[in-house]
């Protein structure tokens, strides 16, 4: 009488959690306890998220805010002339070309009557000659405007989804990391058992 073939493995399979609580004569211990991990994970991830996304959009919103408020108060507007005459775009009058800024060299005044001479980006084809408003800071170099409020406000709301995709990310870690430990204790598991099994399954020649 021919052995016989042992069965194959379990096949590791991304089971839907609640799957795993049903009852079923092949349901093991661990897909119980995988699923009411997964299940529990599901619901801390969804009563952190709302928690935090307020306190990381509302740290952010008062960084920004702080940030914004010194900006205001270490940046000045100033009125820039063209030094030279801005390159022209390709296709002038076009969607693109009312987009397009290149860079120039202009001539600005600082608030203490300091002649500063930088490059900017303008609009194309300015003649030289032509005025410009530029933002310059403490020491007279040319940067960004301050921070407005929709700025502000938009870069809150992202930090906000940040931190919300972070604790999806994080419970989805754990998860998948309980995932493999079990899946690595049931291969364990049926290699002993079938090691129990192995000489019911053979025969002596």
């Amino acid at each position: 009488m021919p052995g016989r073939t042992p069965p194959p493995p379990p096949p590791r399979e991304h089971q839907v959690t609640l799957w795993r609580l049903r009852r079923n004569p092949l349901r093991r211990r661990s897909d119980v306890l995988q699923g009411w991990i997964g299940l529990g994970l599901l619901l801390v991830a969804l009563a952190a998220t709302p928690v935090a996304m307020f306190l990381v959009g509302d740290a952010a919103y008062d960084h920004y805010t702080r940030t914004a408020r010194h900006q205001a108060h270490t940046r000045h507007h100033t009125t820039a002339v063209l030094l030279e005459d801005a390159r022209r775009h390709p296709e002038p009058g076009s969607a693109e070309a009312k987009k397009t800024r290149y860079p120039t060299k202009v001539r600005y005044t600082d608030p203490d009557g300091h002649t500063h001479t930088a490059t900017t980006d303008v609009e194309p084809a300015l003649p030289k000659g032509s005025t410009v408003h530029v933002w310059a800071d403490t020491d007279g170099r040319i940067t960004d405007p301050p921070l407005s409020p929709s700025q502000v406000r938009s870069h809150a709301m992202g930090s906000a989804i940040i931190a919300a995709l972070g604790v999806h990310a994080v419970a989805a870690a754990a998860y998948g990391t309980t995932g493999r430990i079990l899946h690595r204790r049931n291969l364990a598991a049926w290699d002993d058992a079938w090691a129990e099994t192995a000489p019911r399954w053979t025969t002596s020649p």
